[in-house]
């Protein structure tokens, strides 16, 4: 995998010290990744370093596109590009859309057709005027080591298969995280 700078880090580097939870997505202009990964720039790093967790997403497009893709969705944790889809291809990551069962992300906020409309959108406005990924690939959720250990492991059906973060949260022994816009009220 690539970083920010495009420098090429091991894959099995990313967990061979510490456990991780590791996203990959789509690509960087699908409406329900973006989404997805607003709400994992939720997550406190507080909540992560206090259960030894690192929480790590990874594209498949150039690394060019990591910075604006962070400032986008102002995701400041780890993020990763895989640009060859290698690592999606070894771990049997689908192309295509799967399954048609209604399944629905709750971390995806916007209709097919606005969502569609704002990727677009950001395609054609960006800087760089490319599709950052194959928009057929399909991606996944993984909580990996230390070392070789593979706790879990869920791979996309569809752009809306997200395993819920708290879900992930909870596996890898991190806090939950509100991500209702609304105050939680307590009762006492």
């Amino acid at each position: 995998v690539a970083d920010a700078d495009g420098r090429r880090v091991p894959f099995a580097a990313l967990y061979a010290e510490q456990k991780a939870i590791v996203v990959f997505v789509r690509n960087f202009l699908c409406y329900t990744c973006k989404e997805y990964v607003e709400d994992l720039a939720k997550v406190p790093r507080s909540y992560l370093q206090e259960a030894n967790v690192r929480l790590i997403v990874i594209g498949q497009s150039s690394y060019h596109h990591i910075k604006p893709f962070c400032s986008l969705t102002g995701y400041t944790h780890e993020m990763y590009v895989d640009p060859q889809r290698e690592i999606y291809k070894t771990l049997g990551m689908k192309r295509g859309e799967g399954s048609n069962l209604p399944v629905q992300s709750p971390h995806v906020k916007s209709s097919v057709f606005l969502g569609s409309i704002r990727s677009m959108w950001r395609a054609m406005t960006g800087p760089a005027f490319d599709f950052q990924g194959d928009p057929a690939q399909q991606g996944g959720t993984l909580i990996l080591g230390p070392g070789n250990e593979v706790h879990f492991l869920h791979l996309d059906k569809n752009r809306l298969d997200h395993v819920p973060i708290n879900t992930v949260l909870q596996l890898a022994g991190v806090k939950s995280v509100n991500f209702a816009n609304q105050p939680q009220i307590i009762d006492i």
